[in-house]
């Protein structure tokens, strides 16, 4: 099971939405490795750094529980629980965390993640926390339900490492397009990165801004939105707002369904 930067940023993503919809302060996630083991990569909220990195294996502790049973698993205080084990309560006794739960997220009926949330007092969290942290998941499954297409689109049209390269070579010459000043040479610029688009597609379907594309081209790189700022010159925030106007006109919920979107619709390689 392969993961790369822009799963990452699902995860991150999710749990910033899980923070907001919960309103818990703590929250963190991450994927499955090989065989049922789940480390946890991000973090959001969180006092130290206790959690990093942690390995947990199915059947162990809350999220290893709900690796296991593939449902959403809650404890109102983790280190005096009787439903799960302990072999965690040392980092989660260092972050101080007492109210947990623990969503799973399922693509295909398989396991790929979990996401968490957390409190640091010992209170029941309740239905509407956990219908906010599922949904939380279920964009994460949709993001990964595309991007595997994505890959096994890509590795059936024999689009390996040198296809990667072609999107960064798109993406680093709309960004050089952005601080060129003479209009004919930038408009040559911008032919060129037309000349590596799926022209088989036809003319795009869905209008897009410049702007809006040079973020996607970014995004579909694996830029974060503050990288994708310092190559186009502004602020994170402004990535993040054209960001968001190209994913409401590609009718896509994540940056990872927006990229697919837009590579369908003929704007980026």
């Amino acid at each position: 099971m392969t993961t790369d930067a822009s799963d990452a940023v699902e995860i991150r993503d999710a749990l910033l939405r899980l923070r907001r919809g919960t309103g818990l302060p703590v929250a963190f996630g991450g994927l499955l490795e090989a065989g049922q083991q789940m480390r946890i990569s991000e973090l959001s909220g969180t006092a130290t750094h206790a959690l990093r990195s942690l390995v947990v294996t199915s059947g162990t502790g809350l999220g290893g529980k709900t690796v296991a049973l593939a449902r959403p698993c809650v404890v109102t205080d983790y280190s005096a629980s009787r439903q799960i084990s302990h072999e965690y309560d040392a980092p989660v006794g260092a972050e101080g965390l007492r109210s947990v739960l623990a969503v799973p997220v399922v693509v295909r009926h398989r396991v790929r993640g979990v996401l968490y949330g957390a409190l640091r007092t010992a209170l029941p969290l309740g239905g509407r926390m956990l219908d906010a942290a599922v949904e939380a998941a279920r964009d994460v499954e949709r993001a990964l339900v595309v991007r595997d297409e994505a890959r096994t689109l890509a590795a059936a049209a024999g689009s390996g490492p040198g296809w990667e390269r072609v999107r960064e070579a798109h993406a680093a010459l709309r960004a050089l397009a952005t601080r060129v000043a003479d209009p004919e040479l930038r408009a040559e610029l911008l032919g060129a990165c037309a000349l590596l688009t799926d022209e088989s597609a036809g003319p795009p379907r869905v209008r897009l801004a410049p702007r809006e594309v040079d973020v996607l081209a970014c995004v579909a790189s694996g830029a974060t939105n503050a990288v994708a700022a310092e190559r186009l010159g502004v602020t994170p925030e402004t990535v993040k707002g054209y960001l968001r106007s190209a994913m409401r006109k590609l009718r896509a919920r994540t940056r990872g369904e927006a990229v697919v979107a837009a590579r369908r619709a003929g704007w980026l390689p």
